[in-house]
């Protein structure tokens, strides 16, 4: 998955550099098919630019969700250092809600008192 458009991400730090920047520290994670656990595809620093979406970075709170929207990776490479720097933007973005799926370990398949059976899936 990585770092794009229409990702979804977990914030671990914010910090509200000025009106229009603030730093996230995100991670996004995928699942590894063979081990059924999820690893890290990204872990780090994110630059949120802009006035309206900086300050609506800096309400996130640690172990919020997002959902990635217009991105940009910059790179820059220090002839002296023989070293490249890399600066990950993110220009827009969206809350994911923390929604708490509902427990279907227990259905037994008839629809309680008041609802069809129509099932979504």
């Amino acid at each position: 998955m990585g770092f794009r458009k229409d990702t979804y991400a977990k914030v671990w730090q914010v910090e509200s550099v000025r009106d229009n920047f603030t730093k996230l520290r995100i991670s996004i994670s995928k699942k590894n098919k063979q081990t059924g656990q999820y690893e890290d595809d990204f872990s780090g620093f994110v630059n949120i630019y802009g006035s309206g979406v900086a300050a609506k970075a800096a309400k996130l709170k640690s172990g919020d969700r997002i959902k990635l929207g217009d991105v940009d990776v910059q790179s820059n490479y220090v002839k002296e250092k023989k070293t490249t720097y890399y600066n990950f933007n993110v220009y827009s973005f969206e809350p994911v809600e923390n929604e708490k799926k509902p427990d279907i370990s227990s259905f037994d398949g008839n629809p309680e008192e008041g609802e069809t059976d129509d099932l979504p899936w």
